[in-house]
C-alpha cells in the first residue's frame, strides 16, 4: 500500500532524499507517529527560506501525526557548520534568548499546538536537556558514539577542512545527532525532517539511535530540496534583502506583494511547496498559467494563502485594500500608516518644511524636470499628491498635504510615485 501522505510529498516535490523510503512508509500506513524538524535561532524571525521543511512537518500534523518543533537554545550557540563557508559569529545568551522567543511566537501561526488534541504540536528546547549538561558528562555519554573518521566523512564538515573550522563547530553534528536521540527516547520520535542541507545532520542522529538502542530501534529521516526560481537567482531575496516573516521587518504588504509578483515559470511549483491548496485546485490554476496569465489567478491564490497563514485574514485584507488602492491611484481609502508602509521603499527626497507652490514643489523634489515641464504636468492631469490630482498651477502645498506632518505621496503620471519627506 501507498501511502498518501508520501505520495503528496512527491507530487509537490518535497521528498528529495530518505533512508529508508518503503519502511517508512509501512510504517506511516500502520501508525500514527511522532517526528521532529528543527531550527537555530539564528535571528529573532524566520524568514522564508525557512519555512519549507515546517510546513512539511504541519502536513503530517493535518494526516494525524504529532509534529515536534525544535528551537536549538543549545545547538544556537555552537553554531551549524553545514555548507557555510566560514565559522559562525557566536551570539550572546541574551540574544540567543530573545531569538527564540521570536521563532516561537512565528510558529504558532503553523501548528496546531492545542492541547485539547492528540496529534497537538509540541514546542521543545534542546537548552533544556543540554544546558545543565557537563562537557565530562557529554564527552562521555555521546563522544565515544562517533568516530572521527565518521565525522569527517560527513560532506557538511569536508566541505569546510580546506578552510578551516573550529572544534566547536564540528562538535555541532554529534549535539544535533543526540537532539534525535533523546526526543526518540522521550517522544518516541521516529522521524526527523529539515532541508537538504541537513542531511549529514539526520543521519548522525540516526546512527547515535542505532548505537545506543537494541536491534528494533527504527527512526528515519527525510530531506527537502533547496528551493530555487526559474532564473537561476536566489529564492527568498528581494532588492530590500530577505523576506522575513516578522511584521516589523517586512510588512504584511510587502509579504504580499512578494507572492503577488511570482512568475509565471515558479507560481505553480511554489502552490505546492507553500500551500495547503488541493491538488486538484493546483492543477486547474496550471490550466490558467498556460490558457489566460494575465488574469493572474494562481498568484492571487499564493499571495493569499500565504499571507493569511503567516499574518491572519485581518493582515491579507489590509494587503489587498493597499495593492488595490496603488493599482487604482486612488490612496484616499489608506491610512497615514498604510500609506507610509507601502511607500517606503519608493524613491524619497527630503525638503525642508514650507508651504510651496505645486511647480516649485515638484521641480525641487525631482518629480518633473523642469519649471515649463511643471506647469504641463499639473495642467495636463499627471500630478497627484496623496492620491489627490492637482491641475491648478497656483496650487500650494501646505500642511493639508503632509500626513503626520513628515511625508507626501506625489504621482506623475500613472506610476512614478515618489516620498517627499519634511525636515
Amino acid at each position: 500500500m501507498t501511502n498518501e501522505l508520501i505520495e503528496d510529498l512527491k507530487w509537490r516535490g518535497l521528498l528529495y532524499q530518505s533512508t529508508d523510503e518503503e519502511g517508512l512508509e509501512k510504517v506511516l500506513n500502520e501508525e500514527k507517529i511522532s517526528l521532529y524538524c528543527g531550527t537555530d535561532p539564528t535571528a529573532d524571525s524566520l524568514h522564508i527560506g525557512h519555512i519549507v521543511p515546517f510546513l512539511t512537518l504541519s502536513r503530517f500534523q493535518k494526516h494525524g501525526h504529532r509534529p515536534i518543533v525544535l528551537v536549538g537554545g543549545a545547538t544556537g550557540m555552537i553554531g551549524d557548520p553545514s555548507f557555510k563557508a566560514d565559522e559562525r559569529q557566536l551570539l550572546s545568551e541574551e540574544q540567543i534568548a530573545k531569538n527564540v522567543a521570536g521563532i516561537r511566537k512565528q510558529l504558532e501561526n503553523i501548528f496546531d499546538f492545542g492541547n485539547e488534541n492528540e496529534n497537538a504540536a509540541i514546542l521543545v528546547d534542546n537548552k533544556d536537556w543540554f544546558g545543565e549538561m557537563s562537557a565530562i558528562s557529554f564527552l562521555r555519554d555521546y563522544g565515544k558514539l562517533l568516530s572521527i573518521n565518521y565525522m569527517l566523512a560527513k560532506e557538511n564538515v569536508a566541505s569546510r577542512l580546506e578552510t578551516g573550522i573550529s572544534f566547536t563547530e564540528f562538535s555541532y553534528m554529534l549535539v544535533q545527532g543526540s537532539d534525535f536521540s533523546h526526543l526518540y527516547d522521550k517522544y518516541n520520535c521516529r522521524l526527523q525532517i529539515g532541508g537538504s542541507d541537513q542531511w549529514g545532520n539526520i543521519t548522525t542522529g540516526l546512527e547515535i539511535i542505532r548505537k545506543t538502542h537494541n536491534d528494533e530501534a527504527k527512526a528515519f529521516g527525510i530531506t527537502m530540496p533547496l528551493v530555487t526560481k526559474a532564473d537561476g537567482t536566489k529564492f527568498g531575496k528581494t532588492a530590500g534583502g530577505s523576506v522575513w516573516l516578522d511584521p516589523e521587518k517586512t510588512s504584511p504588504y510587502e509579504f504580499y506583494q512578494f507572492w503577488i509578483n511570482t512568475a509565471d515559470s515558479d507560481v505553480i511549483k511554489y502552490l505546492k511547496i507553500f500551500t495547503f491548496v488541493e491538488r486538484e485546485a493546483i492543477e486547474v490554476l496550471e490550466v490558467s498559467v498556460q490558457e489566460e496569465p494575465h488574469l493572474r489567478k494562481a498568484q492571487q491564490t499564493l499571495a493569499e494563502e500565504m499571507t493569511r497563514l503567516i499574518h491572519g485574514q485581518d493582515a491579507l485584507d489590509q494587503a489587498i485594500r493597499i495593492s488595490k488602492a496603488l493599482f487604482s491611484g486612488d490612496l484616499k481609502a489608506l491610512t497615514v500608516e498604510e500609506m507610509r508602509d507601502a511607500f517606503k521603499d519608493v524613491p524619497t527626497f527630503e525638503m525642508e518644511l514650507a508651504d510651496k507652490n505645486i511647480v516649485e514643489f515638484i521641480v525641487e523634489a525631482g518629480v518633473s524636470p523642469s519649471k515649463r515641464q511643471a506647469r504641463e504636468d499639473v495642467t495636463n492631469g499627471a500630478i497627484s499628491l496623496n492620491g489627490e490630482k492637482v491641475t491648478d498651477t497656483a496650487y500650494e502645498v501646505t500642511a493639508a498635504d503632509r500626513l503626520d506632518n513628515a511625508f507626501t505621496i506625489v504621482r506623475r503620471g500613472k506610476k512614478n510615485y515618489k516620498m517627499v519627506k519634511f525636515i
